[in-house]
């Protein structure tokens, strides 16, 4: 058994609003379990020349235990993206995402 990383990312809020994004995101995609653990900005500022030092960051990543090589896991990975891109489109106004496939064992 293995851990394979299907997808890494950030979620982004500003830092006013009181979320509770775990509440609001599922535990599991799948069978993919997910991650979310708060970090500093990976960036000094956003495309936009905006700084993120007004937002509160978030790494994503989704799980998965298999024993399925990472090559093999392609469509499970396009999948949950549906699933998971649904859930983040249905996230309160002012979050921002970005979700990167990944495809890598830990």
């Amino acid at each position: 058994m293995q851990a394979v990383r299907l997808f890494q990312g950030y979620l982004w809020h500003p830092k006013e609003a009181s979320l509770d994004l775990k509440a609001l995101l599922p535990e599991e995609v799948l069978g993919a379990r997910l991650l979310l653990d708060e970090v500093p900005p990976p960036l000094p500022f956003f495309e936009d020349g905006t700084p993120t030092h007004t937002q509160r960051f978030h790494q994503l990543t989704l799980l998965l235990l298999t024993e399925d090589p990472p090559e093999a896991l392609r469509s499970v990975a396009e999948e949950a993206a549906r699933v998971l891109g649904a859930c983040l489109e249905a996230l309160p106004p002012g979050v921002g995402w970005l979700l990167l496939e990944d495809l890598r064992p830990l």
